[in-house]
């Protein structure tokens, strides 16, 4: 997954907005390193495991350190899930808020 795949929300005043992508909103959980840019615009047609190998090269962690994403703090979704899926579920206030850590924390 490159960099123009997944695209950080640095325009919040905007009144343009790409409604072919999702917009997901990271949270930290546990001792994993925090993203500073917890908003992120990303094509629906992904699935979760390409977004965890985005985020896994992003937090620049070791090749055998695993990666959890979880919902809304409560589910772990299959990594051949599409996000647009999740979205269309689980999305509240035009976003799908993801936790991540580096150990299982729910679910």
């Amino acid at each position: 997954m490159s960099e123009t795949e997944v695209t950080a929300t640095e325009k919040e005043t905007t009144n343009e907005k790409d409604t072919s992508k999702v917009c997901i909103l990271l949270n930290a959980t546990g001792n994993v390193p925090i993203i500073k840019k917890r908003k992120w615009m990303v094509d629906p047609n992904k699935t979760v495991s390409s977004i965890m190998q985005f985020f896994h090269k992003h937090l620049k962690m070791d090749p055998q350190e695993q990666l959890f994403l979880y919902v809304n703090q409560t589910f772990a979704p299959s990594p051949d899930q599409f996000i647009k899926n999740l979205y269309e579920c689980h999305g509240t206030n035009g976003k799908l808020v993801l936790y991540y850590c580096k150990n299982q924390a729910w679910g």
